[in-house]
């Protein structure tokens, strides 16, 4: 059961991982539409618009990239926490089972 709950854990972490992927690869492509109509406002607007438009388009994708960080860390600290509980959980039923097995064992010497 613990084994089963451990192998969804780190799946969906491979899932969160692949999501993270998914999301960069989506910055990506925006970057490069922007980019690219960067280049086709740069035929009509002055250099000085230019630059500011530039700066402004930078400025979001930077802003972009630091909220998609800031969730990512958000959840793999939420993973990693359930991860610490299950081992923790774990750790008490195998403190638990070896209780028992030494209470066996009294039981057992003094019968």
């Amino acid at each position: 059961m613990l084994l089963l709950l451990l192998l969804l854990l780190l799946l969906l972490l491979l899932l969160l991982l692949l999501l993270l992927l998914l999301l960069l690869l989506l910055l990506l492509i925006l970057m490069l539409l922007l980019m690219l109509l960067l280049l086709l406002l740069l035929q009509q607007l002055l250099l000085q618009q230019l630059l500011l438009l530039l700066l402004l388009l930078l400025l979001l994708m930077l802003l972009l990239i630091l909220m998609l960080l800031m969730l990512l860390l958000l959840l793999l600290q939420l993973l990693l926490l359930l991860l610490l509980q299950l081992l923790l959980l774990l750790l008490l039923l195998l403190l638990m089972l070896l209780l028992l097995l030494l209470l066996l064992c009294c039981c057992y010497s003094c019968c």
